[in-house]
C-alpha cells in the first residue's frame, strides 16, 4: 500500500504548481482519516509557520498549506526511515525519532520542516511539523532503477520462499496477497500524475503484499529456528526494494508535475 506522507506529498506538490486546489489535497487525505489536524512540535517552528505549538489546539490542513505558500515552499519528498537508515531527516532529533517510530515523514527542504502524521484518535490523524536543520543524504533513486530493483528482488525472493513452503498451510495465499495488493489500487491522484509513477506503486504494492503475507505466515512447530531465520532474511531485501521504489516513484510524480506546472505559465 501507499501511505498518507506520499498522498500529503504528491497532493501539495500538485497544488504548489497549481495543478490542484486545495480542497482536491484535502479530499485526498480523508483517504487516511476522516479528520486532519495540524500542530508544530516547538515553538519556534510555531512561530515561523503561524502555526498551532505544542500546547495549542491543532488546526486544519489548510491553514498548513496556507503557511506552506507564505513561507515559499516548492516541492516535497517522501521519506520512509527504517531503523539504520534515517536520511534526510536532519540527523539524531524529534523528526527522525518520530518518523521512525510512525515509518513514514515528509520532508519540505525549501522551508526546512518535516512532518509526521500519526493516528491519535478514531479517525482524526495528526500531522506535527518539525524543524528540518538539514535535508542533506535524502537519497534520490531514479525509478528506472529503483523498477529494475524491485523485479530483482522479488525473482530471488520469490524462489526463496518457495523453498521455504510459506504457503504450504495457506490454500488461499494467492486471494491474500491480490486483496492486500488492491487494497490502495483506487487512491486518488492529480490528473498530471505520470503513468509510470502509478505503475510502479502498484508494483511495489504487489510485492509488499508478498512480504506481509510471508510475514504473517504462521510458522507452526515443524519450521526450524533455521528455516524461520532463512525466511526473514529472503524478506529484506524485498522490503528495501519496496521502499526505495515508492520513494522514487513519488519523488518521478513530484517532477513531472513541477515541470507540467511551469510549462502551464
Amino acid at each position: 500500500m501507499s501511505c498518507a506522507s506520499a498522498t500529503l506529498v504528491v497532493w501539495t506538490s500538485g497544488w504548489l504548481h497549481g495543478l490542484a486546489a486545495s480542497d482536491d489535497v484535502l479530499d485526498a487525505l480523508h483517504t487516511w482519516a476522516e479528520q486532519h489536524e495540524v500542530v508544530a512540535d516547538d515553538d519556534g517552528t510555531a512561530t515561523a509557520l503561524d502555526l498551532p505549538g505544542p500546547d495549542e489546539a491543532p488546526v486544519g490542513p489548510a491553514l498548513l498549506l496556507a503557511a506552506l505558500r507564505r513561507a515559499g515552499a516548492t516541492s516535497a519528498r517522501l521519506a520512509l526511515p527504517v531503523p539504520g537508515d534515517v536520511r534526510g531527516l536532519g540527523g539524531k532529533g524529534p523528526l527522525s525519532t518520530c518518523a521512525l517510530r510512525s515509518g513514514e515523514a515528509l520532508v519540505i527542504p525549501s522551508v526546512h520542516i518535516g512532518l509526521v502524521p500519526k493516528i491519535v484518535a478514531d479517525g482524526v490523524m495528526r500531522w506535527t511539523v518539525f524543524d528540518l536543520p538539514s535535508s542533506n543524504g535524502l537519497e534520490h533513486i531514479p525509478i528506472g532503477e529503483a523498477e529494475h530493483g524491485l523485479g530483482a528482488a522479488l525473482r530471488e525472493a520469490t524462489a526463496a520462499l518457495a523453498s521455504l513452503d510459506v504457503a504450504k498451510h495457506r490454500p488461499n495465499v494467492r486471494k491474500e496477497i491480490a486483496d492486500l495488493a488492491t487494497a490502495n489500487s483506487h487512491l486518488p491522484w492529480p490528473a498530471a500524475m505520470p503513468p509510470r509513477a502509478l505503475r510502479v506503486l502498484q508494483r511495489a504494492a504487489e510485492v509488499d503484499a508478498i512480504v506481509q503475507v510471508a510475514r504473517s505466515d504462521s510458522p507452526g512447530g515443524a519450521m526450524s529456528a533455521s528455516a524461520m531465520s532463512a525466511r526473514t532474511d529472503a524478506l529484506k531485501p524485498l522490503s528495501e526494494a519496496v521502499r526505495r521504489a515508492r520513494c522514487a516513484a513519488v519523488d518521478e510524480a513530484v517532477r513531472v508535475l513541477a515541470d507540467t506546472g511551469a510549462g502551464r505559465h
